[in-house]
Formats: C-alpha cells, structure tokens, sequence
C-alpha cells in the first residue's frame, strides 16, 4: 500500500511539475548563450559574492516550518490596500511617469516609449493555488488595463516576478521582450517567438531608438520548480541621454550598486528591493537601512521602495518596510517616492509629494 501510495504520488508531481506555468529549462537557444557567460559555473548561474539563500544556523527545514506555520504580527493588512485606477490607456505617451502596481510592478514611460516591469496581475504569486494571496485591494490592475508595451523587463523567474497568466494575456500586446539568460525558455514555452526576445547577460545592452536598457549584476537567485539557479536574476538601468531609471529586482546588499553608480555616473530614480527580507536570509534581500545605503551607492536622485505592499513571503509586518525606509529618508533627508497603486509618479516632478497611506491601515 506505501509504495503504490508513493508511486502515485511521485507521478502526479510528474504531470504537476510539467504544467506550462512551470516554464522550461533552458532549450537550446538559451543554452547557446548561457554556456558563454563567465556567470554559469558548475550548472549553475552564481552571484558576484558568494551567496547563502538561508542565513540561519537552524537550516532550511527550521526556516521554512517557522514562515508555514508560526504566527507572526501583522503579516497582513486588516484593510484593503488603497489604491488609485488610472486609465494607461489615455495618458499621453510623451509624459515621463511611472505607476506601481504593487510589489515589484511598475509601468514606466520614458522618451515616448512604454516599458512594463516584472507584471503580476493573478491572485497569487505561488505555484499552489491559493498561497501567497495578493492582499485585498491589490489587485485593481489587470493586463487589460495595459496599452500597447513596448519593452517587458522580467528581472528573474521566481513566480513573483514572472506570471504565466499574465504573460499569455499580455503577450499580443508587447513589442519586445528582454529578459536575463535563460528566461527566453519559459516565453518560448508559452508562445512568444524568438525574434521578439531579447536575452541578456550582466553587462550586454538592448539599444532603442531613446537609449538603451541595460542588463546589471544583482545579488539573488533563481527558478520556477525544483532545479534553482538555471536562469540567470538581473537589474536593469533604463538609459537615455536626459534621464536614467534603474530597475534593482530582487537583490541582497552588495558592492554591484557603487559599481553601478560610479559607471553611469548617478541615476534619476531608483526602483529598490525593500520587502520580503529577513534574518534567515538576510544575503538575499536588503532590510531597509541597507536600501537607503544602496540608493546612496547608486548616487541616485530619488528613491522608490518597492517589493512590498501586495504578497506576503516573508515573516515581518506588511507596513514594517514603508514604515523603515520612510523614517530613515526623514532622518537622512533622501527624497522618498511613496505612491498609493495606481498614483501617477511623474518622473520630472521633483517637488511631488506623497502621502503615508499605509498609516491609515494601523
């Protein structure tokens, strides 16, 4: 009876493991590139500095029993998250702005063209049904709301970032894909043809007509299913001659921002992991005060806190990392951009304000 049970069992995460939002390992195009990066080693893409995913001397069992079943405070708003429905569709594309979906989704226009980050638009960022939930009211935006794209960025396959769903709706209205090494697998996977993908290394470029969107270092890790680390994670630095946006992704603390910042001598706004961090894995998400220190290494001239706020996939409270970051910009006089979902960020509006909404959810 045990092993007829654990036969069964093993084929159904066969055929579950081989369901489309899984993605692909790298097929043969990817393969083509990755087997060229000075990045892949051993299997296996590697950060710059050597990188624990879990920092606790308890290990990774310990760890994850402590997130699934121990109660934290506040892990969760009580409230709906406020947000703003802006209608994309008719905003002049000639305006410079930004507007955060949550966590870390933004849609960005920049020199004309539209640029849509790391989009999520399901219910849940989990390849189990009905775990790591969006918090209510986070989920205003849906990819109809988008107009025509013309770049997606994806900075890293985990399913916070990369959403199958979202992909396959999405995928007829957007341009061009770019994406870092070995993620042009999952797309090619989910219908997306070659000639509309661009895959990266750290430090290769795709050129534009405004610019270029460049591919960078981030300190982090990668993978859909149960084979980590076979795609590679990325920033990105969208870089024209009158303005520089960096998209950092998921990242822990390390020396690639001042490298960043010192080669492009500053940037104008920087999109930052603030969120989802911890003791236990403190190598591969920034608590708050090294955020701020990334912004001043990157040299740049405003900060967006980002990766928090929709998905809980961490142990502290949902608020605690606006709470963090925004005292600490007080303290530091750093300009802080906070917006609600949906808000209009202009990104040549220097003197825009913004309100602590999170305090009205307390």
């Amino acid at each position: 009876m045990f092993k007829m049970t654990a036969f069964l069992f093993i084929l159904f995460l066969f055929f579950y493991l081989n369901l489309p939002k899984f993605g692909h390992l790298p097929d043969k195009i990817s393969q083509e590139k990755i087997k060229n990066s000075p990045h892949y080693k051993k299997g296996k893409f590697q950060n710059i500095t050597p990188t624990v995913q879990i920092t606790s001397d308890e290990g990774a069992l310990s760890v994850m029993a402590d997130f699934l079943f121990k109660k934290h405070l506040d892990q969760k708003p009580k409230k709906n998250i406020p947000a703003v429905k802006t209608d994309l569709k008719t905003l002049d594309k000639n305006q410079d702005l930004l507007v955060w979906f949550g966590h870390s989704s933004y849609y960005i226009q920049l020199s004309g063209f539209r640029f849509l980050i790391d989009p999520v638009f399901s219910q849940n960022a989990s390849p189990i049904p009905m775990n790591v939930v969006a918090f209510k009211g986070a989920t205003l935006y849906t990819a109809k709301d988008m107009p025509s794209i013309d770049f997606l960025i994806i900075t890293h396959d985990h399913w916070d970032h990369l959403d199958y769903p979202t992909i396959k709706q999405l995928k007829g209205s957007v341009g061009r894909f770019v994406v870092p090494l070995g993620i042009g697998s999952h797309l090619r996977h989910w219908g997306i043809e070659t000639d509309r993908i661009t895959e990266l290394d750290w430090n290769e470029k795709e050129l534009f007509p405004a610019g270029e969107i460049d591919c960078l270092p981030a300190r982090h890790f990668s993978g859909r299913s149960i084979f980590p680390s076979r795609t590679l994670w990325a920033s990105f630095l969208i870089n024209t001659p009158e303005y520089k946006l960096y998209i950092g992704g998921d990242s822990g603390y390390d020396g690639h921002y001042k490298q960043i910042g010192d080669r492009f001598g500053g940037v104008d706004l920087a999109l930052l992991d603030s969120g989802q961090y911890d003791k236990n894995w403190k190598e591969i998400h920034q608590h708050p005060a090294e955020v701020l220190q990334a912004a001043k290494d990157l040299q740049t001239k405003r900060l967006f806190a980002g990766h928090n706020s929709k998905f809980c996939i961490c142990n502290h409270a949902w608020y605690d990392p606006l709470e963090r970051i925004s005292e600490l910009a007080v303290k530091e006089q750093f300009a802080l951009i906070t917006p609600k979902i949906g808000e209009v960020v202009s990104l040549r509006g220097q003197t825009q304000s913004f309100d602590q909404w999170w305090k009205e959810l307390l």
